[in-house]
């Protein structure tokens, strides 16, 4: 079965141009969203749990699929898993042909350089940062003066860890952490 997702970000977009393409495509049956795809998209859910082995899902333009590579190539693994194809009707894209699959591992080839590099400038930037004496992370909840009373309250069943939390205005976790800190 040929099938199509159709989606746009608010409810005020159509999705006519899509419906239109997919219909051109061949689609026999097409799941269409209205819904930002930062949100969690049960449409999509929906329409990939339906496809099965020797299915193909096409969308317009793979950007209405998926809003990153590196979510595009997660739902491309999901799908490649339950034996579906995979086709955009605008991009080179089409897993069911050997070029198809060579620009998708063109894609992917990529997409894993452009994380190395990212990751490799955070390295680079952190070190700059520690060199430079910055302190990264998160500022601590409680200055020293207060992790101190914490700790003495807490050893002493005076209070618990909840309760003294409630008092500084912070997460238990904090409280836990200076314990740690403390021993």
């Amino acid at each position: 079965m040929i099938i199509g997702y159709a989606r746009v970000s608010t409810d005020d977009q159509e999705t006519a141009l899509q419906l239109d393409a997919l219909k051109r495509s061949g689609v026999q049956r097409v799941f269409e969203e209205k819904r930002s795809s930062a949100a969690h998209r049960p449409i999509l859910g929906a329409c990939i749990d339906t496809t099965r082995e020797g299915d193909t899902l096409i969308v317009y333009k793979v950007d209405r699929l998926a809003r990153s590579l590196r979510e595009l190539l997660g739902l491309l693994d999901r799908l490649a898993a339950r034996g579906v194809h995979f086709r955009s009707c605008t991009e080179p894209i089409d897993t069911s042909t050997p070029a198809g699959k060579m620009m998708l591992q063109i894609i992917g080839a990529f997409a894993e350089f452009e994380r190395n590099i990212i990751r490799e400038r955070t390295r680079a930037g952190l070190e700059a940062a520690r060199s430079r004496g910055a302190t990264l992370g998160r500022a601590r909840a409680l200055t020293p003066a207060e992790e101190a009373a914490v700790v003495r309250q807490v050893r002493g069943g005076l209070a618990t860890k909840a309760s003294l939390a409630r008092q500084y205005g912070c997460h238990v976790s904090s409280i836990k952490r200076a314990l740690a800190r403390a021993d």
